[in-house]
């Protein structure tokens, strides 16, 4: 993802278009591209200096931490910016930011029902026992919280 300073007027450059997905290098096998890095840059110079601004993404297939099945997740980095300094060369290389910014924006624990859109099968359902005992009055206080300040109430004082 290369940028050819000469061409980049003083108002500045606008970029679109997509690499191949080969850039992420990504070695987990539970991470598939299901196509290439997708690219929309704002960029220009200042003060010896290259900036781009704008949005990057990949549409990936990942696999559920909780039931293990497959799922499309479209990864999109909506605010990417990074500046670059020039070291003279007539190109600027963004691959690195790209990846780096790509990678950081993974889901660490990737889930199934992320876009709320599916129940995921391997999600925790708690029993009915549970559910009744942690369920809360009308005033918003558990049955144990009402025993304990309950007691302290009919505490006199004076």
């Amino acid at each position: 993802m290369k940028v050819h300073l000469n061409q980049i007027p003083p108002e500045g450059l606008h970029l679109e278009g997509s690499e191949s997905s080969k850039i992420l290098d990504l070695q987990d096998e539970s991470i598939h591209p299901l196509g290439d890095v997708q690219y929309s840059l704002d960029v220009g110079l200042s003060d010896g200096g290259l900036f781009a601004t704008g949005e990057v993404g990949i549409d990936l297939d990942l696999q559920c931490v909780n039931c293990l099945e497959r799922f499309q997740y479209p990864l999109r980095v909506p605010d990417f910016a990074c500046q670059v300094e020039l070291t003279g060369r007539e190109t600027v290389d963004l691959t690195d930011p790209v990846r780096e910014d790509i990678v950081l924006a993974l889901p660490p624990h990737p889930h199934c029902d992320w876009n709320g859109k599916r129940v995921c099968p391997g999600a925790f359902v708690q029993p009915k026992a549970e559910a009744a005992r942690d369920s809360l009055s009308a005033s918003g206080e558990s049955e144990d919280t009402r025993k304990v300040w309950g007691a302290l109430d009919q505490l006199k004082l004076k």
